[in-house]
């Protein structure tokens, strides 16, 4: 069945977005073939969560690129003398990693022309997000636009196609979306903040976005999340 599928590259994080945009592009027909960026993040353990859900949702291959946006730093995912933020803030957060999109679209489309694929889908969303400027639709519009310039492929008259289908849903939306097509979230990471094992802070910008999420949608939160202490009491975030 493979061989007349059109193939695509999804990017997939490990989070709940990536997940669901990686379910809806098998549900829409599409042979997966999912990437991702072992970049220097401070969430490294995403990455478990990426092959899982890669194995899980059916990915034909799954790939991870080494990257080391640490040498430039400039965001608190990916230098640690910045500290992730546990309240909303101002403006474009401190989450935001300078150019990130860019380059992992960039090789994305570099692994879309070996794999003759004419398609790409990305997780951004920019309804229930942080604010991120490479998450917004003018972005993915431009970036469509230079890859059907810059590629050998689309000069010889195959060009690329960028599929945002998260683009304009909320989180609750997103949530119910994967619900249906058997997502599950207890696979994904989204915590910017997450312990050893994985367990997410609840108090970061990612984890609110989340758990309102899944309040929204009424759907139970399988997160684990980590146990904090306040004088004699335990308490379980969110």
């Amino acid at each position: 069945m493979h061989a007349t599928q059109p193939k695509a590259v999804v990017l997939l994080s490990g989070g709940l977005d990536s997940a669901t945009v990686l379910a809806i592009a098998r549900e829409q027909g599409y042979a997966c073939y999912a990437l991702s960026f072992d970049y220097g993040q401070r969430h490294r353990c995403e990455l478990a969560a990426a092959e899982r859900i890669a194995e899980t949702l059916g990915a034909i291959d799954h790939r991870t690129i080494r990257l080391d946006l640490r040498a430039i730093g400039g965001s608190a995912l990916t230098d640690d003398a910045i500290e992730v933020p546990s309240a909303p803030s101002e403006g474009i957060p401190v989450t935001y990693v300078p150019a990130r999109n860019t380059v992992f679209l960039s090789l994305a489309l570099g692994w879309a022309e070996v794999l003759g694929a004419g398609h790409i889908f990305i997780g951004v969303n920019a309804v229930d997000y942080s604010g991120y400027p490479d998450c917004r639709p003018e972005f993915i519009r431009a970036y469509e636009a230079m890859a059907n310039l810059a590629t050998k492929a689309a000069v010889e008259g195959h060009p690329m196609r960028l599929h945002t289908p998260l683009i304009d849903l909320s989180k609750a939306e997103i949530i119910l979306a994967g619900h249906r097509l058997g997502v599950d979230y207890g696979l994904t990471l989204s915590c910017y903040n997450p312990d050893l094992l994985g367990n997410a802070c609840g108090v970061c910008d990612s984890c609110r976005l989340r758990s309102a999420g899944f309040a929204a949608a009424g759907v139970v939160d399988p997160t684990p999340y980590q146990v904090r202490t306040q004088g004699s009491h335990t308490l379980k975030q969110p």
